[in-house]
């Protein structure tokens, strides 16, 4: 069995046990492009086949990127013009909230985060085929959470750090343990958490593996630090640890 179905094995079965979680308010809606873009997924997964030496890990699904296409950062031109996934059906999540609809390919918003990251890889690797000859991209979580987010009933996107505590820790143990199984799949050297909250799940899980584990600047437009220079920034802190 090669890697990408071993990986979508290990999704599917995280799947199962995450969707047998309920989450408590403010969530309101809980999308899992696992299922519904499975087909993006199973497209991005031919990429894993091979050890790779870097692994970048990111947080969850944004609303504009993976939820969409079912690849980590998957904002829909780098999806379809960098790494050529295209012709793929994608679903409409269960409950799917009107603010937050999935186009699939035919999105027209474009996730930053996604655009910045894969934009990046594509500068200095020049080729999908280049960069994923060493590296690949997971996110640590598969579900986008939505929640309500004032008294106008607004609804946001809701990062798992701010889960309630319960609900944070089991979540937590069943994504440690896929993280450390692909990990074993995969075999690399480093694992990069894109942020914060990544490197610190990634120091939590992978107690015990032999690998190090950095990270570099989130590319999210949220971070000020980000909004400027990015790619600059994140370069240098890749060369400093002789990556790129």
């Amino acid at each position: 069995m090669n890697n990408s179905k071993k990986i979508l094995k290990l999704y599917d079965d995280l799947s199962t046990k995450l969707e047998n979680m309920t989450f408590s308010k403010p969530v309101e809606t809980v999308y899992n492009p696992l299922r519904y873009a499975r087909e993006g997924l199973e497209k991005y997964l031919r990429f894993s086949n091979g050890k790779k030496r870097i692994i970048y890990l990111g947080m969850n699904p944004g609303p504009w990127g993976m939820a969409q296409t079912g690849v980590p950062f998957g904002e829909v031109n780098a999806v379809k013009n960098f790494l050529c996934i295209n012709d793929i059906n994608i679903k409409s999540p269960e409950n799917e909230n009107n603010l937050y609809p999935v186009k699939g390919l035919d999105c027209k918003r474009s996730e930053i985060s996604g655009k910045r990251l894969w934009g990046f890889f594509e500068s200095v690797y020049g080729t999908a085929e280049k960069f994923f000859a060493d590296n690949f991209v997971l996110n640590y979580c598969p579900l986008l959470f939505l929640a309500e987010s004032d008294a106008k009933n607004r609804v946001r996107n809701f990062t798992p750090d701010k889960l309630k505590k319960d609900e944070r820790k089991e979540l937590y143990f069943y994504c440690d343990s896929s993280l450390r199984d692909i990990i074993k799949i995969l075999e690399p050297e480093y694992l990069i958490g894109i942020g914060n909250f990544a490197e610190q799940r990634a120091v939590e899980a992978l107690t015990g593996i032999n690998l190090t584990v950095r990270k570099i600047l989130h590319p999210s437009p949220a971070s000020p630090q980000s909004n400027k220079n990015w790619g600059e920034k994140v370069k240098i802190q890749l060369q400093e640890l002789n990556l790129i």
